[in-house]
């Protein structure tokens, strides 16, 4: 069955443990988009490469310079092994009113029978800096929701957090509701994440009138996404969580 074109309406959560808690949430949206139907995005209300209130520009992604986000994916998968030869599923925020921030966007692999073989989990800091976290079994068995997978942290994010220890990833990858989990392990050793972050949400339609509704359900939601993070890390420093300094990024562009 194809992943079809979808809004998918939620919130994304985020918990911090120790040394001094924190929490909140918020309402989001983002964009379901099988890169095979990105040519689809204007009729569906959604301007493409092109100024519009809600827009998708594939600079925004992948190489970042507007080369065939198919193709980046595509070659990406094949330097790491990955069989993957069905439709690739981008998850991401769209631009609003032309400006866009996504601290993660994702990219769900699926092979020719439909399975999800792979997804990538394209990181961005406030800093301009991107990383890619891939995310494959490690016998190159398909995927399963509610499967945690893990990473080791290479990437700097927070400067409330020291590049050191793993992520568990954890997927919902069914057709109507959408889930993203990420726990982060300071402690390779320990069992309890310092933080933990989802983003989820039920698929709805992408029809114009729904395009335009976003505005009014979400407004300067791209702009409020970095104003809060700027917010939360306010209330940190006031709450004397220690601050790290930021290290050189990575030399890959992607860790598995």
């Amino acid at each position: 069955m194809m992943t079809t074109l979808a809004l998918i309406h939620g919130e994304i959560t985020h918990r911090r443990r120790r040394p001094r808690q924190n929490a909140f949430t918020y309402p989001a949206f983002c964009l379901r988009i099988p890169l095979s139907q990105l040519d689809a995005l204007p009729a569906r209300g959604i301007a493409r490469n092109a100024r519009g209130l809600i827009s998708f520009f594939d600079r925004d992604h992948g190489p970042g310079d507007g080369a065939s986000l198919d193709a980046w994916i595509r070659s990406l998968l094949a330097a790491e092994g990955i069989d993957a030869g069905g439709d690739v599923v981008l998850y991401a925020f769209p631009r609003m009113l032309g400006y866009v921030f996504n601290p993660v966007s994702f990219w769900v692999c699926h092979d020719a029978a439909g399975a999800v073989r792979a997804v990538l989990c394209a990181v961005r800091n406030t800093f301009g800096e991107r990383h890619n976290y891939l995310v494959a079994a490690p016998d190159g068995r398909a995927l399963a929701s509610g499967e945690s997978f893990g990473a080791r942290k290479v990437f700097h994010v927070s400067p409330f957090c020291e590049v050191k220890g793993r992520y568990a990833f954890r997927f919902n990858f069914g057709d109507d509701r959408w889930l993203a989990r990420v726990d982060y392990f300071d402690d390779e050793a320990s069992n309890e994440p310092l933080l933990e972050t989802w983003i989820s949400g039920e698929a709805a339609v992408v029809e114009p009138r729904a395009v335009r509704g976003l505005w009014w359900r979400y407004r300067f939601f791209t702009a409020a996404v970095v104003a809060r993070i700027h917010w939360q890390a306010l209330k940190l420093a006031v709450k004397r969580v220690p601050f790290f300094a930021k290290p050189a990024p990575p030399l890959e562009e992607t860790t598995r």
